[in-house]
């Protein structure tokens, strides 16, 4: 039975309610309250920003510096739609908008964007003070169960407080920032989806983003953890190449990872959601050509003579965690004299160097994802205002919406930008 809770005292209403207190949510209702609106802001964690304080293994890439055209091309969909809110609020905004709360930025190798103290509780306490000082109203421990509505118009939400009771809160505006349903650990269960299909929204179906990606190779249970720099990873379909990325690639209990395999993995989930054949080929050594490292491997074997262990070639060649499964991929003994390996071998060593394939037969769930593909369907909500087409006073932001990017601070400036523009209220204009 549902349990209630007399309220007696007399309560100051609000203008508006925002749901969810991530990056987008801070942001809106910072937003809203510097504009002078009365602003409550719930959410279910015991703080806010759970998400923000361990982003980017915890140093937080707040956004990224390319320029708009750049920055536009790493959306993975509906860069059309973030257009106006990234133009109303850019990177270069979010920059001075933190630096004006005190926090050092610096600008890092491929314009990735950190606070100078490596420290991403910085960023997450700069956006609840943003909150604070404007005077916004914020209860954590505080699920919401419903967006209330007449008609077709919102006018509040109901929720159960920390008490357990069930609670209800009018507003002519409602901000849903509940993210999606990556690291749900913090937070982000799928709460918005449920309350927006339920007010009539149709939801893009979820599948899990930046996320390490599994393999049945049998090398790959060898290698242990590694993370390799400097590597050419070219994602494969069908046996055609669906896209390549060149930075650093990972092997974890989790899978392959690191950034050049996240940023392929949102083609490789769907491709395996749809039945393909998925492959990962890696280039070890892409600033050399097959002649250069031919070359480079007859000189490594003159100074090692003939009676040395193939094993010493191969840590000439490559980090100490791949020897011995390079050994097994090529199928030959790690203390086989130099002199009895054959041309055939270099050979063959010199394709495995620069086109090791991986069969990928999985994916990490939501619980490694950074991010969540899918989600709110774009063309139910106005890219001008972020109101709802369905429900007037109700406004999207943040992860909720299937908006999604790669990494590199892109998807944290996706929250900054669209929640700037919701909680800036403005109404969409209706035939």
């Amino acid at each position: 039975m549902e349990r209630t809770e007399e309220v007696t005292e007399i309560r100051q209403p609000y203008d508006v309610i925002v749901v969810g207190g991530g990056a987008a949510g801070l942001m809106a209702a910072g937003t809203a309250a510097r504009d002078g609106r009365r602003v409550l802001l719930l959410e279910k964690m015991e703080k806010t920003g759970r998400k923000v304080r361990i982003s980017g293994k915890g140093r937080c890439n707040v956004t990224n510096a390319r320029p708009p055209e750049e920055f536009a091309a790493q959306v993975r969909v509906n860069a059309d739609f973030l257009a106006p809110a990234f133009a109303a609020f850019d990177n270069r905004a979010t920059a001075r908008f933190f630096e004006r709360c005190g926090v050092k930025l610096d600008t890092e190798r491929g314009g990735r964007i950190f606070p100078s103290s490596g420290k991403a509780w910085d960023i997450a306490n700069a956006l609840l003070d943003y909150c604070l000082q404007n005077g916004v109203r914020i209860l954590c421990n505080t699920r919401v169960t419903e967006i209330l509505t007449l008609g077709d118009r919102v006018f509040g939400v109901r929720y159960m407080n920390k008490r357990g009771f069930i609670r209800k809160e009018e507003a002519p505006h409602v901000i849903l920032c509940t993210g999606g349903v990556s690291y749900p650990a913090t937070g982000s269960t799928g709460d918005g989806y449920l309350f927006a299909e339920k007010l009539g929204h149709s939801i893009v179906p979820l599948r899990p983003s930046l996320t390490p990606l599994r393999t049945s190779h049998p090398c790959a249970r060898i290698i242990g953890r590694l993370l390799l720099r400097n590597v050419r990873v070219t994602l494969t379909v069908d046996g055609t190449p669906r896209g390549e990325e060149f930075g650093e690639l990972g092997f974890s209990d989790r899978g392959i990872d690191g950034a050049a395999a996240l940023r392929l993995s949102r083609d490789a989930v769907d491709a395996l959601i749809d039945g393909h054949r998925v492959t990962l080929t890696l280039d070890l050594k892409p600033a050399l050509t097959d002649d250069v490292l031919r070359e480079r491997i007859r000189r490594e074997q003159d100074d090692l003579g003939d009676e040395a262990p193939f094993a010493e070639l191969l840590r000439r060649l490559l980090p100490r965690q791949l020897v011995e499964p390079m050994a097994r991929e090529l199928d030959i003994a790690l203390q086989m004299p130099l002199g009895s390996v054959s041309e055939t071998d270099c050979e063959r060593l010199i394709r495995v160097l620069k086109g090791w394939v991986f069969p990928i037969n999985d994916y990490a769930p939501f619980e490694y994802a950074i991010t969540t593909a899918g989600g709110i369907r774009c063309d139910e909500v106005d890219p001008e205002t972020l109101e709802s087409r369905k429900i007037r006073g109700l406004y999207l932001a943040g992860e909720v919406l299937d908006l999604d990017a790669n990494t590199g601070g892109y998807n944290l400036q996706i929250a900054f930008s669209t929640g700037r523009m919701a909680g800036r209220l403005r109404t969409t204009r209706r035939p």
